[in-house]
């Protein structure tokens, strides 16, 4: 086990501190710190920013050759931290507490420590592990919204007035496909200096926002949870799947959700945040796609094409055929027939 002693505030000096238990140097650009991990330590790199306002990053992604634990310790109030687990598995305990919290891939966590008390992060060895940590220093933060916070939860209302670190925090989920958008763009993103720095910065207030959205979606019951988790998107797959092979004999949109194990709200916002579209468009593009593939490559009858496709009957196939191509379905399957002759 290795111990890495953070005594100092701001990331900057964080960073500095880090670097000098690993016995290596850290560079600098824009007010971006980076260092990257030693060798016969493991691999990869660490990086943070400052931004106005009482608001900071640090990304860890590494590789560590055996347990290594970072002791954030200085004797003042310590940040509110948001951490984000994108690779491989973090344990959290708060300084002063036997307790440990473990985060896994695509979960995320609020911690906050009482009074001095600080923050102990470990990562275990031979993983690969992403953590992204939103920090924010909360008597700056208030004094840069200068805004009251009426309509915010009440846990959340009062964690970010406690100033003074009177209270422990903590609360943990999984994080929203609209976080992990945030956190995929921010890793893509290759601007320099003045432009990468205020990127991160929008992306951190992005970040805020989307998490404290998500808590007051954690409070709902989950029957009435809107909000897509990046551990649901699977089941939306399997939804759209579903979809695919049942399209003759489809039930409603509730029983679909159902059974992938998801409330009709999580179906909707996944199927616009995965395909940009609604259940009920998803189903009728599949059901055309279907229709067309019978009409042109099949001698099924119309009335057997109604059939398969789950649909009403034939009047409605014709309406919703040539709304979507411009005329009925039998006329379409005569044109195409009589293009094939020609090319022959």
């Amino acid at each position: 086990m290795i111990t890495i002693e953070v005594k100092s505030l701001p990331i900057k000096d964080v960073i500095a501190d880090i670097s000098k238990a690993f016995e290596t140097s850290f560079d600098t650009t824009c007010e971006e710190y980076f260092l990257d991990i030693p060798e016969h330590i493991g691999k990869g790199s660490i990086r943070g920013i400052n931004f106005d306002g009482g608001m900071g990053i640090i990304l860890y992604d590494c590789f560590f050759k055996e347990n290594i634990e970072f002791h954030f310790t200085i004797n003042e109030v310590h940040p509110l931290k948001f951490l984000y687990c994108l690779e491989g598995s973090l344990m959290h305990r708060f300084e002063g507490y036997s307790e440990e919290h473990e985060i896994t891939r695509y979960q995320e966590a609020i911690v906050a420590s009482d009074l001095f008390n600080g923050h102990i992060l470990r990562f275990k060895p031979n993983m690969h592990t992403i953590i992204n940590s939103l920090e924010i220093t909360r008597k700056e933060f208030q004094k840069k919204i200068q805004c009251n916070l009426i309509t915010m939860d009440e846990k959340l209302q009062n964690l970010f007035n406690d100033i003074e670190a009177k209270k422990l925090f903590y609360h943990d989920g999984f994080y929203s496909l609209k976080l992990a958008d945030i956190f995929r763009e921010m890793q893509a993103f290759d601007g320099k200096d003045f432009l990468k720095k205020l990127f991160l910065e929008g992306k951190s207030y992005q970040m805020l926002i989307e998490q404290i959205l998500q808590y007051e979606d954690d409070l709902e019951e989950s029957s009435g949870r809107k909000i897509l988790r990046k551990t649901e998107v699977k089941q939306i797959e399997m939804a759209s799947e579903l979809i695919r092979s049942k399209i003759s004999e489809l039930d409603k949109i509730t029983d679909i959700a159902s059974e992938v194990g998801l409330n009709a709200n999580k179906l909707q916002e996944g199927f616009q945040s995965l395909y940009g579209i609604s259940v009920k468009q998803f189903i009728k593009k599949t059901r055309l796609n279907l229709i067309k593939d019978l009409v042109l490559n099949t001698d099924y009858s119309m009335s057997e094409i109604v059939d398969l496709a789950g649909i009403s009957s034939k009047s409605y196939l014709s309406k919703i055929f040539k709304e979507e191509y411009g005329t009925a379905p039998s006329d379409y399957r005569k044109h195409f027939i009589k293009s094939l002759m020609k090319k022959k």
